[in-house]
């Protein structure tokens, strides 16, 4: 798992410390590829390496959620184990198609999506 560097940040009772770490995590704004518009940015790199970054620099908030939710749906109607890596692998090839539109995204045959009220 990625461990985002604000999870190790420790406040302190000092006031002056804490606003400046308060400044170090305060959100930003970026133009989302996904969304196709301004939004809050990541806080951190969800993923390692390169790619994380790419993430970070031109995914959203909302689209990651977005992402989350679709992640969610395809490891539960294709009963994969995320400790194959060969379902990291089909994993990290969706996120590509459903972030960047690196291709096109499928949903799993008979997938019914759930009712909302």
């Amino acid at each position: 798992m990625y461990v985002g560097i604000h999870e190790n940040c420790e406040l302190s009772g000092n006031t002056a410390e804490n606003s400046s770490a308060k400044n170090i995590l305060m959100s930003r704004t970026i133009y989302c590829i996904k969304l196709q518009t301004q939004a809050e940015g990541l806080d951190y790199p969800p993923y390692p390496g390169e790619l994380g970054q790419r993430i970070y620099q031109s995914i959203s908030k909302p689209a990651w959620q977005q992402w989350i939710n679709h992640q969610t749906m395809l490891i539960n109607e294709y009963r994969l184990s995320t400790l194959e890596p060969q379902a990291r692998e089909f994993l990290k090839k969706e996120m590509g198609k459903f972030l960047f539109a690196e291709g096109e995204i499928k949903t799993p045959a008979g997938f019914t999506p759930p009712i909302t009220q």
